[in-house]
């Protein structure tokens, strides 16, 4: 595959992640940020290679083949994101480019060896799952933290938006993977949440900023 076709392979896949009907052909063209008509050309060259079905004004959807792709490529791109992290220091919200570029990689050799080096991680630095060699994730069972009770806990687990803007915010806030929060109060008329993070930290934060942190609960 081209870099081209794995980036659009890899749209498809995430724009599966989040609906269970077939994906349109302008919800791929905002994600990717071209024409319609340039998506229409592209999907029927990923048809052709058996990785997607595609049939005009009916949407898109990833064959068993396209969905394993897909994933071996989500598959480099987070191990690479545990490396620059954990091996260079990076920031978390530095790596996402970086690892566009990394995820195009084709020896998969390396990044088996990759993956043995980091130890095997089943989540990358933002909480989002690692697909195995043979595509399995381990499943987390998390919720947003905007669906928590008053007086519930949850410990952060990952982010809905892993923009560098967010996750800037996080740091000044010192939230990050692990932290442990608790919802102190709700406003009714705006839905902003007040909360302890790590049982020191008191803030409040907007509705949006708790519909983006993803928690476990049970602590």
């Amino acid at each position: 595959m081209t870099f081209s076709e794995e980036n659009y392979l890899k749209a498809i896949y995430h724009l599966t992640t989040v609906t269970d009907a077939e994906v349109s052909t302008n919800a791929i063209a905002e994600t990717m940020e071209t024409k319609a008509s340039s998506v229409t050309d592209m999907l029927k060259k990923l048809a052709e290679k058996d990785l997607v079905n595609y049939k005009k004004y009916q949407g898109v959807s990833l064959t068993d083949k396209g969905r394993l792709s897909a994933k071996m490529i989500v598959r480099k791109h987070r191990l690479w994101e545990v490396f620059l992290v954990n091996k260079l220091n990076f920031a978390w919200d530095e790596v996402h480019d970086i690892a566009e570029q990394l995820e195009h990689i084709k020896s998969e050799q390396l990044i088996n060896k990759l993956d043995d080096f980091l130890g095997n991680p089943t989540e990358d630095p933002h909480g989002d799952p690692i697909p195995d060699a043979q595509g399995r994730m381990v499943k987390m069972d998390k919720q947003l933290l905007s669906d928590l009770a008053i007086n519930q806990t949850g410990i952060c687990v990952g982010v809905k938006d892993s923009s560098a803007e967010f996750l800037k915010y996080l740091d000044k806030q010192a939230i990050s993977l692990g932290s442990k929060i608790e919802i102190i109060s709700k406003e009714s008329f705006d839905l902003s949440t007040k909360i302890v993070v790590n049982e020191v930290k008191e803030l409040t934060i907007s509705n949006k900023i708790a519909n983006n942190l993803y928690v476990k609960v049970g602590y």
